[in-house]
């Protein structure tokens, strides 16, 4: 069930009334209620793989009781790796076993030897990566002694499972959304106004902009090797706002229908692309994924600490192993390796935490030199998105190549018009990104673009930018696309 469908626009509306008018009274029972809301979400997609998400979660929930109960440290960490193994066998499997296979068949035809094995005919399933790591996530902070298991099947059933996050994210930690699910809620108008809200401005970056600029980006990317180079990197900078659009634009739909429950998600995008280098950019961008791998993992290996080798290692572990969560393809894991390249002469420097707070913090403009680090630093992730985006490492060093070798060209009068002829076809999309940007800018020092809008007093105003926001979903909701990380 996509959020931007009409089938979410009925379905939440009948989940909210029962949720504070028939079940509000009692917890257990609006839990209950809130699973099974959850579990229908999920298998409205496929319910075939319904049955895998809640052998996970017993499996979590069990392992997380037995660890807890044993004394013995040997019997401690059955538990932990048997759970461990088989989230991670269940991902391999469905998400890995055939970009294995494939490579690997690859890797020995080079040597002249070809070997028959077939792959497996597997659909992978939504969210496994996201709710595979919730688990994780659990069974880790239990074996190092940070949270006692939880008792309740239930409440620990919707931490997997609360379906605003179950497909696409935030990665939840127990230690955050657990005693939210435990706890009374009540509900508070001023926080549902707030989940509205951002609902809204969710929309906006999903159905307007990411939706609208991935039809571009599919005809650019699909016949790249007949366009300009400037089309080409026009087709780059789309991807880079369709993605933002469509992945922010999820999250942001997600926290705001939490909200509306009364439940605070973790932030999971800081307006990434006003960052001034790559280590902001990391420290903005799927911020839960983000601090995840560096709690679970990076400091686990040792963080930062250590000499120049240790560093080093650590931090290309990090972004190769990030990469490889996005997908079974070597794309992802050059765009992973990228972005170390990327981010190793900031941490060996000292200077990967120089830019903490957001840019012009209190300012209508930033600086020069702000703008020129800004730029540069988007151009650099534009550069990485083009591997994020192509379907081969051939592709994504041909797409280059391409700009590349026209940029070395004295363009001529009839190539000149030729790119007029592309910036007109696009200056639809590029007057919304600019409008876009400039939302997005204004509201930089919230939560999300439209936090601080009740700035504006004037009532007819306001309600006059919710009534264009509106007519814009409307007129553009034709294109509609499935969310991109849901591949993931």
């Amino acid at each position: 069930m996509l959020f931007n469908s009409l089938e979410f626009a009925i379905f939440f509306p009948v989940v909210f009334v029962l949720y504070w008018f028939v079940f509000a009274k009692y917890i257990k029972i609006q839990n209950l209620f809130l699973l099974v809301v959850s579990y229908f979400f999920y298998s409205f997609w496929d319910w075939r793989f319904l049955f895998l998400l809640m052998f996970s979660t017993g499996l979590d929930y069990y392992s997380g009781l037995k660890m807890s109960s044993v004394s013995s440290i040997k019997h401690k960490k059955i538990w932990f790796w048997l759970s461990i193994t088989l989230n991670l066998g269940f991902l391999g499997v469905f998400k890995y076993y055939n970009f294995f296979i494939e490579s690997f068949v690859e890797c020995v035809t080079f040597f002249g030897y070809k070997p028959s094995i077939e792959t497996l005919n597997i659909i992978l399933p939504v969210g496994i990566s996201f709710y595979t790591f919730h688990g994780l996530s659990y069974v880790i902070d239990i074996y190092k002694g940070r949270i006692s298991a939880e008792k309740d099947f239930v409440d620990y059933a919707v931490f997997v499972s609360f379906f605003p996050l179950l497909v696409a994210g935030p990665i939840e930690r127990a230690t955050h959304l657990l005693p939210q699910i435990k706890k009374n809620r009540v509900f508070e108008y001023s926080k549902a106004v707030s989940g509205c809200r951002q609902i809204l401005w969710g929309l906006i970056k999903k159905v307007v902009i990411a939706d609208t600029c991935a039809e571009h980006v599919n005809t650019i990317f699909n016949q790249y090797d007949q366009l300009s180079g400037t089309t080409l990197v026009l087709g780059g900078i789309l991807f880079a706002f369709q993605i933002y659009g469509d992945f922010s634009g999820y999250s942001d739909i997600a926290l705001g229908t939490a909200r509306l429950l009364g439940i605070e998600l973790l932030r999971n995008f800081s307006f990434p692309y006003f960052s001034r280098d790559i280590a902001e950019f990391w420290r903005r961008w799927h911020i839960s994924l983000s601090t995840w791998f560096r709690d679970y993992l990076y400091i686990p290996l040792g963080g930062s600490k250590g000499n120049g080798f240790t560093k080093i290692r650590n931090t290309f572990i990090i972004f190769l192993v990030s990469g490889f969560w996005h997908g079974a393809n070597w794309t992802f894991v050059f765009w992973g390796l990228l972005n170390a390249i990327y981010f190793l002469p900031l941490l060996l420097s000292k200077s990967n935490r120089n830019n903490l707070d957001i840019v012009a913090k209190g300012k209508m403009f930033p600086t020069w030199r702000e703008v020129l680090s800004i730029s540069f630093t988007f151009a650099l992730t534009v550069l990485a998105w083009i591997f994020f985006r192509a379907s081969s490492l051939e592709m994504a060093f041909s797409y280059i190549g391409r700009i590349i070798s026209e940029a070395c060209h004295i363009p001529t009068l009839e190539s000149l018009f030729s790119i007029v002829s592309d910036a007109y076809k696009y200056k639809i999309i590029l007057l919304l990104i600019v409008l876009f940007v400039v939302v997005e800018w204004l509201g930089r020092e919230g939560n999300y673009a439209l936090e601080k809008i009740d700035a504006i007093k004037q009532r007819p105003l306001r309600w006059g930018i919710y009534i264009f926001l509106f007519m814009s979903m409307f007129y553009f909701a034709g294109n509609q696309q499935q969310f991109i990380y849901f591949q993931f």
